[in-house]
């Protein structure tokens, strides 16, 4: 009863955080009609910058860290990513009315990882003091990379199966270089690199703190706004995809959480390292899995896997899962 009364005042208290005020304020000014529009090179811009200022504070942290202790959470992050991906196409393979392509495809995108919920909860944890390993960002493509390649990779042998009768190479290195090169991915390994080899520190806090949290404020209005405008596409779909978006990310999170306690008992990954790990599982990627799975999977609907993580799963990831996996570590560590 405790566990569900805190869940419950940190739900109101999220929808009353700035984080969600403005992706809410988003959805509400697009649901009015509102004429409101932000350009898409400062969209674009907005998350560079978040992403950098991300991968430095990773990098300046992991010059320090005892690598030994990140060697577990990085392959318990890969594991996460491929299991989504086939607990999601298992699923789908269940489900009427949906393509299987989609399915490869709306696995894949959720298997990935959100660079909005991830700064999302980082704000909101260090609004409540809650500490975590300052590496933790750096899991973000042990569990990106191996997600979009194995639904690309799965989607491609069943496409070229179906087409040919049998199964053709599929390259898998020309996959996983297109994600490198995806602009989320390439801006984080980049401020990781930056933060791991040079001293970036007065830039660091001059510069890109300062503005983490008015840059996050104004991507979380245009992930409102691109929320709400993905709803009417996700209605031409199968409303399957709705249900998968809203129970998926929870059931994604949870899994990760479990991992995320075995890695606390055995290498002593800390609390707030296991909810930033629950709630990466339980993001969508809305930055770099779209342009990678409309390339590597162009047969596939992106009104369907889009529309299934811009519109339900971010915000159930920031509205339900923040506050969801932080009660639970403080109900399970304390």
């Amino acid at each position: 009863m405790d566990f569900l009364y805190d869940f419950l005042m940190r739900l109101l208290t999220q929808f009353q955080s700035p984080t969600l005020g403005f992706l809410i304020g988003g959805m509400l000014i697009a649901a009015l009609g509102s004429k409101l529009t932000i350009p898409d090179a400062i969209y674009k811009f907005i998350v560079f910058m978040l992403l950098m200022k991300i991968g430095i504070k990773g990098g300046m942290e992991i010059r320090d860290a005892n690598l030994a202790e990140m060697i577990l959470p990085a392959v318990f992050a890969m594991v996460i990513g491929i299991v989504i991906v086939l607990f999601g196409i298992f699923v789908f393979s269940f489900l009427p009315s949906v393509k299987k392509e989609d399915g490869y495809a709306t696995a894949g995108l959720f298997g990935a990882v959100s660079a909005s919920t991830f700064a999302a909860v980082m704000v909101v944890m260090e609004e409540e003091s809650i500490s975590y390993e300052a590496w933790v960002p750096a899991l973000y493509p042990f569990m990106d990379i191996p997600a979009l390649v194995l639904a690309i990779v799965l989607a491609n042998i069943y496409i070229k199966k179906q087409k040919d009768g049998d199964q053709t190479d599929v390259d898998v290195w020309g996959i996983v270089k297109d994600s490198l090169q995806g602009s989320a991915l390439s801006a984080l390994i980049l401020g990781l690199a930056l933060g791991l080899l040079t001293t970036p520190d007065r830039v660091f806090d001059s510069f890109y703190e300062p503005l983490f949290r008015g840059f996050l404020s104004i991507l979380m209005l245009i992930m409102g706004m691109e929320a709400y405008a993905r709803i009417n596409e996700l209605r031409r779909v199968a409303h399957w995809y709705v249900v998968y978006a809203f129970f998926g990310p929870i059931a994604h999170g949870l899994m990760a959480f479990g991992l995320g306690y075995i890695a606390h008992h055995l290498v002593d990954f800390s609390p707030g390292g296991v909810i930033l790990l629950s709630v990466m599982a339980a993001s969508s990627s809305d930055i770099s899995g779209p342009p990678t799975l409309r390339s590597g999977i162009p047969s596939a609907n992106p009104s369907a896997y889009i529309g299934a993580s811009t519109s339900v799963g971010t915000p159930v990831a920031i509205a339900i899962c923040i506050p969801l996996f932080i009660v639970l570590a403080k109900l399970v560590f304390e």
